[in-house]
């Protein structure tokens, strides 16, 4: 055997689909519909490409400095990662380890599952377990979009013997956000983590960054790749985050959007959990099925996600999208009905 036992078991996690075409309205993968702050076309066309032959900073101090600055904390409690899927998948090394345990949510983002498996520890959605040494906290949730305050997830954290790490991918869409918890000088246990290619629209770029107590940040550098942050993109991030005004402009459209469409949905006889995230996790009115549903409004051109289960099989996620691509998934549901 040339693979290792554990992996050749693993399930592994699915992305959602990436189609080809561009005529499409992609609404599974919950990517920002306008394009990102245009400081960043003025990064890439100055960047020295001669720059490339040396090795990028390490450890990203522009960009730890000013994720600092923006969060007030030292750069010294600030990590930075190839996307946040690679600081979930560091955490899982430095803090979780043989006989303990990683918890979420259920549902949740199921690459924690992966992760936990990837780790060689189990998974759990039972808050209550004492093996719990890290605990994967996304809020608003994902899929459900569902938020939380702060004061739950503090709670919990103070009872708990292992690391919070709070995943804020959506912060931006929602009321708040945990983020006072992270920087706080008496937090112990919890981490904030939050990502680029949402409300910044940059997920082709993959940069993610952490906040948290030194200790657990050190332990983070101690485990990464030499390397996890090319030039190309502590550059762009640093544009990016340095316009934080365009983000809050897009993310407030969003916004805006989705609460028309979910309204629009309801009228249609749709559940809707409401969401405080870019997207809505919603079940469709009888005759409808959420998984045949899905395959026509693929058939038509138009891309949500579904997530079979017990606890998620009934709903669809549904991306926010501009108002007139939201409107076309209208319209598509509605020549459906007739």
């Amino acid at each position: 055997m040339l693979v290792a036992p554990d992996v050749a078991r693993l399930e592994a996690y699915v992305p959602g689909e990436q189609p080809a075409s561009r005529s499409v309205v992609k609404l599974n993968t919950n990517e920002n519909p306008y394009p990102p702050s245009p400081e960043c076309a003025k990064a890439l066309s100055s960047f020295d490409a001669a720059s490339l032959r040396r090795y990028p900073d390490p450890v990203f101090s522009r960009l730890r400095r000013l994720v600092g600055k923006i969060h007030s904390v030292s750069p010294e409690r600030v990590f930075v990662g190839n996307g946040s899927d690679e600081i979930l998948s560091l955490a899982a090394k430095a803090f979780a380890w043989e006989g303990r345990r990683i918890g979420s949510l259920d549902p949740s983002y199921s690459l924690y599952k992966t992760i936990a498996a990837i780790r060689g520890v189990e998974w759990t959605a039972d808050m209550r377990s004492r093996r719990i040494s890290l605990f994967f906290w996304t809020n608003p949730n994902a899929p459900t979009g569902e938020y939380v305050e702060p004061s739950v997830i503090a709670s919990y954290a103070r009872k708990s013997k292992g690391v919070v790490l709070v995943d804020e991918a959506y912060a931006d869409f929602a009321r708040g956000n945990a983020m006072a918890l992270a920087a706080a000088k008496d937090n112990r246990n919890i981490i904030v983590m939050r990502t680029l290619s949402k409300s910044y629209s940059l997920a082709g770029l993959r940069v993610g960054y952490a906040v948290g107590p030194e200790e657990l940040i050190s332990a983070l550098y101690r485990i990464k790749d030499s390397y996890n942050i090319d030039a190309v993109a502590q550059t762009l991030a640093i544009a990016a985050l340095s316009d934080r005004k365009w983000m809050r402009k897009n993310a407030a459209k969003i916004k805006k959007t989705r609460r028309a469409f979910t309204l629009a949905l309801e009228k249609r006889g749709w559940d809707v959990v409401p969401s405080e995230a870019n997207f809505v996790f919603a079940r469709p009115p009888a005759p409808f099925k959420a998984a045949e549903l899905k395959e026509c409004l693929k058939a038509n051109g138009v891309y949500v996600r579904h997530f079979p289960g017990p606890l998620t099989g009934e709903r669809l996620r549904i991306s926010i999208g501009t108002d007139g691509e939201m409107n076309r998934l209208l319209a598509v549901l509605d020549s459906l009905r007739s």
